[in-house]
């Protein structure tokens, strides 16, 4: 795995429309049962883009997780989805390359590799906030020449 590079980016004040888990979320359930196509039938943030989320917080000392999209604040929460609203926040993403079908994107030792390499950058990350996989096309979904894909990994910074 490595850091292709790293960005900052701003996200407005956001609604994450999704379903919460406790544990590890299962996302061929979302494939499934459609979810996304419900969520897609609505404009997303700039920050989301195409891409699917998988998101985390700690909260009372335990992971929150999420998976679902980013919209404006307000936006009406379809029937059988909950909602989080997050505050504006600046974020460092690291485009993370690797195989397809690599574990280690999901590793803690991938999450500390990026704080350190956002560190030598000056960036700080904001402790138990927002951690969001972007999972955007066609980096994620198409392979290069060399079998690899590129996952957005953002983590909300001060």
């Amino acid at each position: 795995m490595e850091i292709v590079k790293i960005v900052r980016e701003s996200c407005p004040a956001a609604r994450f429309i999704g379903k919460k888990y406790t544990s590890s979320p299962d996302w061929g359930e979302w494939w499934e049962k459609g979810w996304f196509d419900i969520l897609e039938s609505a404009p997303r943030l700039d920050f989301n883009g195409d891409a699917y989320l998988g998101a985390v917080r700690i909260v009372d000392g335990d992971p929150e997780r999420w998976v679902g999209m980013l919209f404006a604040p307000n936006t009406p929460v379809p029937e059988g989805f909950e909602h989080v609203d997050i505050k504006p926040l600046d974020y460092a993403v690291c485009y993370l390359r690797d195989k397809e079908g690599s574990g280690e994107f999901f590793t803690m030792e991938t999450h500390d590799t990026c704080l350190d390499a956002m560190e030598t950058q000056g960036l700080v990350r904001r402790e138990d906030d927002w951690c969001i996989e972007r999972y955007a096309c066609p980096n994620w979904t198409t392979p290069d020449a060399d079998g690899c894909v590129i996952l957005d990994y953002a983590i909300a910074i001060k």
